[in-house]
């Protein structure tokens, strides 16, 4: 399986295509750590809606790989965190504008979003990936492997995932569904063939269901890195949410999260050095 954590990928952002006076700061016109200092309170900026990397639990309290990176940054700077919950959508203006301090929210980092907000990371590789009971399914590498009439997928309603099976596996069956155990469930019951969806949600399918006979082989179809977007105008918070990760990554915090998040699959440090 392609790399998960990128033991370098915290040594660089995808760094500050757009330095803008567009960009603002903080809502008081002051730098993101110097607002922190004065408050005591880091604000983060989440959707909660992506299980297991954001979300909400049962009794109403935020949980999720995010949402445990945020509160390591919080303490390492001695203040309380905050959480905004938003739609996804409304993420980078409120960083824009100031009314959070960081988003972590399994963002992608792309061009179109790298030329409003910074980014540090990536912290994280995703892609689209296979939850099946079939092997050769699992391990397919490219769309086309895929495109086959006797094969179904369940997928999220409206999501990428179902535009992306619509538009480059025309001869899938598609079985929309409205949250991932559902999914899960069909899987498991052979009513499809499989659940296709991102990474963080495929291996924590398997690692949350594990009679299922899920295979625990994990191809990526595409590329999709996660990063932290802070302020393109703050050098000063981009430098330290850099040496952040590098140090939780160094000292093995990371790998930490992604066995606590993603089970024994998650690859770790150690794997990348073999």
């Amino acid at each position: 399986m392609k790399q998960l954590f990128r033991r370098y990928g915290v040594l660089f952002s995808l760094l500050i295509l757009a330095v803008s006076s567009t960009a603002a700061v903080a809502a008081d016109g002051t730098p993101v750590m110097t607002r922190v200092q004065k408050s005591g309170e880091l604000v983060l900026g989440t959707s909660a809606n992506m299980d297991p990397m954001t979300f909400k639990q049962p009794d109403g309290t935020l949980a999720g790989l995010d949402i445990d990176l945020a509160r390591l940054m919080a303490n390492a700077m001695e203040a309380k965190l905050v959480i905004k919950v938003m739609p996804f959508k409304d993420l980078i203006p409120a960083l824009r504008s100031g009314k959070v301090d960081v988003v972590l929210s399994n963002m992608t980092i792309n061009p179109s979003r790298n030329m409003d907000v910074a980014f540090v990371g990536p912290y994280l590789t995703s892609g689209k990936c296979v939850v099946t009971k079939e092997e050769t399914l699992a391990k397919a590498e490219e769309a086309t492997e895929l495109n086959a009439k006797d094969v179904s997928f369940a997928v999220l309603k409206d999501s990428t995932s179902e535009k992306f099976v619509r538009t480059l596996m025309p001869n899938v069956i598609v079985k929309p569904v409205t949250n991932s155990q559902e999914g899960a469930e069909l899987v498991t019951a052979d009513k499809v063939s499989g659940m296709l969806t991102d990474l963080p949600v495929c291996l924590a399918t398997i690692k949350n269901n594990p009679d299922a006979g899920f295979v625990t082989v994990v191809s990526l179809l595409t590329y999709e890195p996660i990063g932290v977007a802070v302020s393109g105008d703050d050098p000063l918070f981009i430098n330290w949410t850099e040496n952040f990760l590098e140090r939780i990554t160094e000292t093995a915090l990371m790998d930490v999260l992604a066995v606590k998040w993603f089970g024994d699959l998650a690859p770790t440090q150690a794997d990348e050095e073999e």
